[in-house]
């Protein structure tokens, strides 16, 4: 199983009052490991809209367990956690700078055309996509 590694500089304005990372900052971070991961994988957004084809968030579900702080510097881990050719989850751990982890979930994301949204199958319509993603799936 390929996973990226993101290391996360926590911006002042990104927590709240009592100096904790505000948990809608988190959606964002798993945005820059997918793209991140995407990348390591040979591919890139760009390409993938070029071609009329989007990658829409279907699903987001995030365990927060430690606080982040400014000053921080968390390290964001990313992967396939499951994929079946038409739906794709991945996977996210966020570890702080003394190992402890601070949030961990999953996103789920299905690939449509940009002009209709209608659902289109990653194996029929991007084999290079389908073949790189079963081969670094996580492992059941």
């Amino acid at each position: 199983m390929l996973q990226s590694k993101t290391e996360i500089e926590v911006r002042y304005v990104e927590t709240d009052q009592m100096g904790i990372v505000h948990h809608s900052n988190y959606v964002v971070w798993c945005e820059l490991g997918r793209t991140h991961l995407i990348q390591k994988l040979g591919f890139t957004y760009t390409e993938l809209e070029e071609t009329g084809i989007v990658s829409p968030v279907i699903n987001i579900d995030l365990r927060y367990r430690f606080p982040v702080h400014y000053g921080d510097a968390p390290t964001l881990y990313t992967w396939i956690e499951s994929y079946d050719g038409v739906r794709v989850v991945y996977g996210y751990s966020i570890v702080n700078n003394k190992g402890e982890q601070c949030a961990d979930g999953t996103s789920s994301h299905v690939c449509v055309k940009k002009d209709t949204f209608r659902p289109i199958s990653i194996k029929k319509h991007l084999p290079e996509w389908h073949q790189v993603y079963e081969k670094n799936k996580k492992k059941t």
